[in-house]
């Protein structure tokens, strides 16, 4: 595993990456804001082909966009990001997709979980993003069905950023790459 702008603290102990943000971090291009920052923390592995990538998250979500979750990454012009994002007060499951422009869907989050299992299957430039509370007995639920061009290889891994401060605090653990699940989104 590699680190994409490598953050100021950061270990991995007992199977659990711990990760304190760098100042004002984030993965972002144009859309509404208008600016362009690739400065967040991504530790990633290269994917080749179809594939299937999962982790466990918690973090200690405290300032707007606070946000932690797995990330899918072409180029710096093409990449989905997606997780939970701290906005309005609250935790909300959130998807950036970005296509040389960003785009951002969010829905609340359930409130008293603190674990989140995320789930990203690639099969050729289809993504499928899913989530589920980690602490509980659940399926999967459908975030996003996106495109993304279809690349010879991939970089996927866990992801955070704190774009208001420094020292978001983020736990992963559990992080895997395997084949492709089944193509079929309502089963």
């Amino acid at each position: 595993m590699h680190w994409l702008n490598e953050p100021p603290s950061w270990r991995e102990e007992d199977g659990i990456l711990q990760v304190k943000t760098g100042d004002r971090t984030d993965f972002w291009r144009e859309t509404h804001y208008g600016f362009i920052r690739d400065d967040g923390h991504l530790r990633f592995r290269t994917v080749e082909g179809d594939f299937t990538a999962e982790v466990m998250f918690a973090g200690d979500y405290q300032e707007l966009y606070d946000q932690a979750g797995l990330m899918l990454r072409f180029d710096e012009r093409n990449w989905i990001k997606a997780g939970i994002e701290f906005v309005a007060g609250r935790q909300m499951l959130s998807v950036v997709v970005t296509r040389e422009f960003s785009d951002w869907s969010t829905a609340p989050a359930p409130t008293g979980v603190e674990w989140v299992r995320l789930r990203i299957s690639r099969q050729a430039s289809a993504v499928r993003v899913e989530w589920t509370a980690a602490d509980r007995d659940s399926t999967y639920a459908l975030m996003r069905l996106a495109y993304l061009p279809e690349a010879h290889s991939l970089n996927v891994g866990p992801m955070c950023c704190s774009p208001q401060r420094a020292g978001f605090e983020a736990r992963f653990r559990e992080f895997r790459v395997a084949p492709a699940v089944p193509t079929d989104l309502h089963s």
